[in-house]
């Protein structure tokens, strides 16, 4: 199927017409991919695609079922950036002189990547001795349950990119943003292995598609 598929050439004009928010998230996939494969146009294509993934909400993190269902490069890379440039949106802008003073600013960071994973995710912000952001990493995945977390790596890694504080964060995909008992504990282990190397944990936030809880904030670092 070519680009003139009658299926994306209505939703190309409808786009048009009334808006990208009037579009289905099938129809936007489908603009998005551009073109069909054999015997099936960009719309079905689409439609498929979000069947097995589960949602748009997770095709982020299912682009390896886009590669096994045919779809070449081109099309993963294009759909990719779109997801990119929608997180990128929600976080605002990212600035690597501007300082993060406050959890909030280290939320909507952490939110953007991981609010609507269906695993969980631990990640760590490496910041410089003035907390701009060196690197954002993610370092540890897990199943719905939770993620091995070894603070050593977070160490090692710290040490990589000469960071002088770390803020970390997870996500919670049940939705329920309240720290576990196991999530207080990882933090002090976390703490008190940076501390050894001079390395300072200002926070630890615990994300999911319905807020954020910051444990320092709640006092407990």
């Amino acid at each position: 199927m070519t680009t003139t598929d009658t299926p994306l050439t209505h939703a190309r004009m409808r786009l048009k017409a009334f808006g990208a928010s009037q579009l289905t998230d099938a129809e936007v996939l489908a603009v998005l991919i551009g073109s069909g494969i054999k015997s099936r146009d960009a719309l079905d294509l689409a439609t498929r695609l979000l069947r097995s993934s589960g949602g748009l909400h997770r095709l982020a993190d299912n682009s390896e079922t886009i590669r096994v269902r045919g779809v070449g490069d081109a099309r993963v890379a294009r759909v990719e950036a779109a997801l990119e440039l929608g997180r990128r949106c929600i976080e605002g802008p990212v600035d690597r002189r501007r300082a993060f003073s406050n959890p909030a600013d280290a939320a909507r960071c952490f939110r953007a990547r991981l609010a609507n994973l269906g695993h969980e995710v631990f990640s760590c912000l490496f910041l410089d001795t003035r907390h701009r952001m060196i690197t954002y990493e993610a370092m540890f995945r897990g199943t719905i349950d939770g993620a091995a977390v070894y603070p050593r790596e977070i160490v090692k890694q710290a040490l990589g990119c000469d960071a002088a504080a770390v803020i970390l964060g997870h996500n919670h995909p049940s939705g329920d943003c309240e720290p576990s008992e196991a999530d207080r504990n990882i933090t002090i282990k976390v703490s008190q292995a940076l501390a050894l190397v001079d390395i300072r944990l200002l926070d630890h936030l615990v994300v999911s598609r319905n807020g954020h809880v910051s444990l320092a904030e709640r006092g407990w670092i």
